[in-house]
């Protein structure tokens, strides 16, 4: 094995909850790839509807790990955990991936042999249709940690991380029950440079009943709490720092105008004491101490 093998080495880590035909259609799109992964490893994460008996009959050559459920950020991280090569490549079960997806993101790695995060461009399927991307959704590359802050910039299934990434910023909050790629491209990013393959490489599917987006209301208080703990974790420079801080700042306000509506005044409450620290710059001294 020569070194560039051990440096393109790939271990694909695909979490899962009772959505098995989805899943193989996912598995599927990982052995069509024109670069095999070394290793594929599929997180069930409590599932009880046959998905174990259906993947060791089909792939017999994927690593299955089953868990009680405890989430998609707990079943990710089970498989970082026991990942053997030194990229790792996330995919949700309900994308594929496009034939060249590995190949390309390693070939865009290599005119930038110092970069250890690629992202791709992607298509998106909502309920069966192509739908277009709105503008800001629209991908980049380099520094994208000022657009990590209003959205995930990034897909997971679109991710190829060099594993010392993880060893560096950690892994997927288990605390937050959404918006966990949000806080982990912040991380990510304050710190590293991104590439990007302009020429989407997975079709990202939409529109699923048991969406995460969908089970909850208010997705900005878990993209508040990710911004808290950034915020509170030191590490960042005086630029990011005001940044995510404005950015806590608005987005703090139109979470307590929607609790507000629903009678959530204790939460109101609460987040009203937020929004006076950091007008008062709390926020900022207890950083700086």
């Amino acid at each position: 094995m020569t070194p560039a093998d051990l440096e393109n080495a790939v271990t694909v880590v695909i979490p899962t909850f009772n959505r098995c035909d989805l899943l193989l259609r996912a598995l599927a799109s990982v052995y069509q790839q024109s670069l095999q992964p070394r290793q594929v490893i599929v997180v069930d994460d409590g599932s009880t509807d046959g998905t174990g008996v259906a993947v060791k009959k089909r792939y017999p050559q994927v690593e299955y790990l089953w868990q009680p459920n405890r989430g998609v950020s707990s079943a990710r991280n089970s498989g970082i955990g026991i990942a053997t090569q030194p990229w790792i490549a996330l995919l949700d079960n309900d994308d594929e991936w496009l034939p060249g997806k590995l190949e390309s993101q390693f070939r865009r790695l290599g005119q930038d042999p110092e970069l250890k995060v690629c992202h791709c461009e992607e298509i998106w399927i909502r309920n069966g249709r192509r739908v277009n991307q709105g503008k800001r959704h629209a991908k980049s590359e380099g520094d994208l940690f000022l657009e990590c802050l209003p959205l995930c910039a990034m897909s997971p299934s679109s991710v190829l991380i060099h594993r010392s990434v993880f060893d560096q910023i950690g892994l997927f909050d288990e605390q937050l029950p959404a918006c966990e790629d949000y806080d982990l491209w912040l991380r990510i990013t304050a710190h590293y440079s991104v590439a990007l393959v302009v020429e989407p490489q997975i079709l990202k599917y939409g529109g699923h009943a048991d969406q995460l987006s969908r089970a909850f209301w208010g997705m900005d208080r878990f993209r508040i709490r990710a911004l808290q703990r950034l915020l509170g974790a030191g590490g960042l420079s005086s630029d990011q720092y005001r940044a995510a801080l404005d950015m806590l700042a608005s987005k703090t306000k139109v979470y307590a105008a929607g609790a507000k509506k629903r009678g959530r005044l204790a939460e109101v409450e609460t987040l009203n004491e937020t929004l006076a620290r950091l007008s008062a710059g709390e926020l900022a001294s207890e950083n700086r101490a």
